[in-house]
């Protein structure tokens, strides 16, 4: 569920809005457990997703905390770049098509700024709509994404930067890593200078398509 705030400029007439999202369930009530006595169950459904938005950076010291805060940041990476995508494609921005499905303009029209490491599950999620979904070639769709996304570096100290468990992600979001272990070979293979390696990375695109 999306909910927009507005952010008004100084002395120019102009007010922007940020976009902020709250997890909401399908079935918000299951009127069926709640006859038969079951009162936490009839609920359990629409807690178990509130739970995703109901608390900013969950405490991480422990398994559960660390696994919410991953559904947490994928959640709302998930949000914005899915609206992101659907108001690319219905804007014309010069198109005579109905439904914008070229995105070779993409990042002219796109600027997706990570702050920090948080959102930094943007570039595999928008990899995965773009070869998956919008079904663009792997390379083509890794050069839209690196034109889309800056960074912006607030720390290098260890502890705050964030690190996932392989087991955790592999678990939660496993197309992801597959893309994450694609990027990284292919950074690997631009620093080794490899041929070889940059022949199985596109490989590896093409099967992932």
């Amino acid at each position: 569920m999306p909910y927009d705030t507005p952010v008004p400029g100084y002395k120019n007439n102009t007010v922007n809005t940020m976009r902020l999202w709250s997890a909401k369930a399908p079935n918000d009530f299951n009127l069926q457990e709640f006859n038969v006595g079951d009162y936490i169950q009839a609920v359990l459904d629409r807690n178990l997703a509130e739970n995703i938005s109901r608390v900013l950076y969950p405490n991480d010291n422990f398994f559960e905390g660390k696994e919410l805060r991953l559904k947490q940041e994928y959640f709302v990476v998930a949000d914005t770049l899915q609206d992101i995508i659907r108001r690319f494609k219905s804007s014309k921005f010069g198109c005579r098509d109905p439904v914008r499905t070229c995105f070779e303009t993409f990042p002219d029209k796109v600027a997706i700024q990570l702050n920090d490491t948080h959102p930094a599950l943007s570039i595999p999620e928008l990899m995965r709509i773009f070869v998956d979904i919008e079904k663009v070639d792997w390379e083509k769709a890794w050069e839209i994404t690196k034109r889309t996304c800056a960074y912006t570096n607030h720390t290098v100290l260890p502890e705050a930067l964030e690190r996932w468990p392989v087991s955790l992600f592999e678990k939660l979001l496993p197309r992801h890593l597959e893309i994450i272990y694609a990027i990284n070979q292919k950074h690997l293979d631009v620093r080794s200078g490899s041929v070889q390696g940059e022949r199985m990375i596109q490989g590896m695109g093409n099967r992932m398509q």
